[in-house]
């Protein structure tokens, strides 16, 4: 246990929001059971180990082999959609711990009629990617930013965060039953990692449920976009709807956001844009984020990277490590205010997220009342710009090996 401690505290001091008041209260049935963990750096790498057993240098003996699932579709082939694997993981907090986790072949769950999540949207979710290097190794991206920010989405709907090395254990785990299901080194592929929490315990009136599960999907998909980076998409600035109110869950993962984005995205679309910009709620002058993606401006003259900071703008994972690497390559990173006519000071503009890891954004049009079409416009509409292409190559050489991992971002499964 003495790993397991050590690495729960290392993780947990680096939450700025971790309260041991509270996640203490939360434990693991059965504690001496289960596996130890620690967190070792290899040359840059942050790698996550756990040790049931002696350490091998081989991590296909240990592990398995990425790629070698039969799928009825070639691995290159794979787009964004649902796949059935070999197993997810369920693990239920009930009578105050979360109980031992569970790898489950089916894809069905049974839920309470009165559950808090069918009722009152009690539920909160995640999302991050598993790659296979070229030594047929996998490794996560950034899953300890994931459990953070879950325990964010939790503490604002009152749900029990799960601690740090639970959530890193559970992840590594479902991975490591599927690892056939790993899209090969070269494939383009990852595999998808859908952690949902719900309140599971039946509640009529309105409180926290008393019992919560935690289900892990795993998925094999390609890149969002065939090739890896699709040309722009046209944008559009939604005035008829808000994304999130100034004090509401802007900044958290709850599903419940999505939802409310189901009809102004399909208006959008059928308008001819297949993305929409949404606005602060308050005056609507202020730029917040896409309908599934942060903002991101590129202003290639005076090296800066501009990104809004908002209460109601959830932190991506995605623009937070892009954030680091336009750093490194000499740019400014400008977290603030954005008015929607400083648009114009744009040469590049970016839609951010694990999905896609970055969409280019061509133009945005925004309509007045009266029918009236502002647009404005980035590059020359057709080409990536020069700066997106660095950066979209540059964090997907770290997340396939193929570059560099000197952020310490990538957790090998073991």
């Amino acid at each position: 246990m003495k790993g397991l401690t050590k690495a729960a505290a290392i993780l947990s001091a680096s939450c700025l929001i971790y309260n041991p008041s509270i996640s203490t209260a939360f434990s693991i049935v059965n504690p001496s059971a289960r596996s130890s963990l620690s967190l070792k750096k290899s040359t840059g790498s942050s790698q996550l180990f756990v040790a049931t057993e002696p350490e091998t240098t081989s991590t296909s003996l240990s592990v398995g082999k990425p790629g070698t699932a039969e799928l009825g579709v070639a691995w290159s082939e794979l787009g964004f959609e649902f796949r059935p694997t070999k197993s997810h993981l369920q693990m239920v907090y009930k009578d105050g711990e979360w109980q031992e986790p569970k790898l489950v072949e089916e894809t069905s769950i049974n839920i309470h009629i009165g559950a808090t999540a069918l009722h009152y949207g009690q539920s909160c979710f995640e999302g991050l990617k598993a790659f296979a290097h070229s030594d047929d190794s996998v490794h996560i991206f950034r899953p300890d930013e994931n459990a953070k920010r879950l325990q964010q989405s939790c503490e604002r709907t009152m749900m029990p965060p799960v601690p740090h090395d639970v959530f890193l254990k559970a992840v590594n785990d479902v991975v490591k039953d599927n690892i056939a299901y790993v899209p090969p080194y070269g494939s383009g592929g990852a595999l998808y990692l859908r952690p949902l929490l719900f309140g599971s315990g039946p509640r009529i009136g309105l409180q926290p449920a008393d019992e919560y599960t935690l289900v892990i999907m795993v998925i094999p998909v390609g890149d969002y976009y065939k090739g890896g980076l699709a040309a722009p998409v046209n944008g559009l600035i939604i005035d008829d709807f808000d994304r999130a109110a100034p004090r509401g869950v802007g900044a958290v993962k709850v599903a419940g956001n999505y939802a409310a984005d189901l009809l102004p995205n399909m208006l959008g679309k059928k308008k001819g844009f297949p993305i929409g910009l949404y606005l602060d709620a308050a005056t609507h002058t202020l730029i917040e984020e896409f309908s599934t993606s942060n903002f991101i401006g590129i202003d290639n003259e005076n090296k800066k990277y501009i990104t809004p900071r908002s209460r109601s703008v959830l932190p991506s994972i995605t623009n937070k490590s892009l954030m680091d690497i336009a750093k490194d390559e000499g740019f400014e990173v400008v977290q603030g205010d954005i008015r929607v006519e400083e648009l114009d000071q744009f040469d590049e503009v970016v839609a951010c997220g694990t999905a896609v890891v970055v969409t280019p954004i061509g133009s945005l049009t925004r309509f007045s009342p009266e029918g009236e079409e502002t647009k404005y416009s980035f590059g020359d509409g057709k080409d990536v710009g020069e700066t997106t292409m660095k950066l979209y190559n540059r964090v997907r050489g770290v997340q396939t090996g193929d570059a560099e991992d000197k952020f310490g971002w990538n957790f090998k499964v073991q």
